[in-house]
């Protein structure tokens, strides 16, 4: 999907043309939802993490940033999510959050319930913007700047949730970015024109190589080095740029978004790389781990971790008191 939605060739752009159809009746469906939706209110205050985007926004480490954030403001954070098969991002919230409770339940309304059965003063949903049967004290929006290319086209003629008018619900704007400069997300900023909507531009940056089993090394060590590196998360370009950003010669693996990892994936992985270093994604790491040949090289995990270039006081401002 993703050559689909991106490329310019003559095949995508006509195949495009095709689902626009389909795309003007998702949007109908989209306007009878909001309508006939009545969000419930939750037993506690609920702050939603979304994006108007099929992934690659930074949800996850940015709802990890979030609960950190109330951890410190003396609330007590629960983090709720629907959850998908195989389980990569309960794996990865219990690992990024190790001491704050993590509920999957694609219930929302259920999940928040549990979170304050279990001691929890507020819960942050993790990808959430287009659930609307709960209602929310602050909706976070993330928009990708590496993403962004001037083009809005809704499901399935291109990866769009949701209109940009839609973000007259968020709370905050959040541009994240990954291998593009500060420059370029606020050029994003400038063009999304949200007037007085907060907004707030942040970096996911990369951080220490790691292990699932406890080793470390420094990024900087992958300088000038071939590196096999894997992604099946939505936005696998961006993460290889990165790499490549950090010095190394990436020989890239790209993955459908949530792809479950097989012993003869691990197995092919592992024989291109010959002994050369493996370097994934935390998402994919809790899964590829599970299949990953003994004997093979280690396999190695870099997290993004939040760097906000501007508004972090913004985003800040939109959580509820403790």
């Amino acid at each position: 999907m993703i050559w689909l939605w991106r490329s310019n060739s003559a095949l995508a752009r006509a195949a495009r043309g095709v689902l626009t159809p389909v795309a003007l009746v998702y949007r109908g469906g989209l306007a009878v939802q909001g309508a006939l939706w009545r969000a419930r209110e939750p037993v506690i205050p609920v702050i939603s993490v979304g994006n108007l985007t099929v992934g690659g926004t930074g949800k996850t480490p940015l709802s990890a940033w979030i609960a950190g954030e109330l951890v410190a403001m003396g609330a007590k954070p629960a983090v709720v999510l629907r959850g998908y098969a195989g389980g990569d991002e309960i794996d990865v919230h219990r690992r990024l959050t190790p001491d704050i409770p993590v509920i999957a339940n694609p219930d929302r309304v259920a999940g928040v319930q549990t979170a304050a059965a279990r001691g929890a003063t507020v819960a942050v949903l993790d990808d959430a913007f287009q659930h609307r049967r709960i209602a929310r004290v602050s909706d976070i929006v993330l928009i990708s700047a590496d993403a962004w290319d001037g083009h809005v086209r809704l499901l399935p003629a291109g990866p769009w949730r949701e209109p940009l008018s839609a973000l007259r619900r968020a709370s905050v704007v959040i541009v994240t970015r990954k291998a593009v400069d500060a420059s370029q997300a606020d050029a994003v900023v400038r063009a999304l024109d949200l007037g007085d909507t907060p907004t707030a531009v942040a970096a996911l940056v990369l951080g220490t190589l790691r292990t699932l089993g406890g080793e470390e090394r420094p990024l900087e060590t992958i300088a000038d080095s071939i590196v096999h590196a894997v992604a099946g998360v939505g936005d696998a370009s961006a993460f290889f740029a990165q790499l490549k950003a950090a010095g190394a010669r990436v020989v890239p693996h790209g993955f459908r978004d949530h792809h479950a990892f097989t012993r003869a994936d691990a197995d092919r992985l592992a024989g291109a790389a010959a002994g050369a270093p493996v370097v994934c994604t935390l998402k994919d790491a809790v899964k590829l781990e599970r299949e990953w040949p003994r004997g093979a090289g280690p396999l190695w995990y870099v997290s993004q971790r939040v760097e906000f270039d501007r508004g972090r006081e913004a985003v800040l401002a939109s959580l509820p008191a403790t």
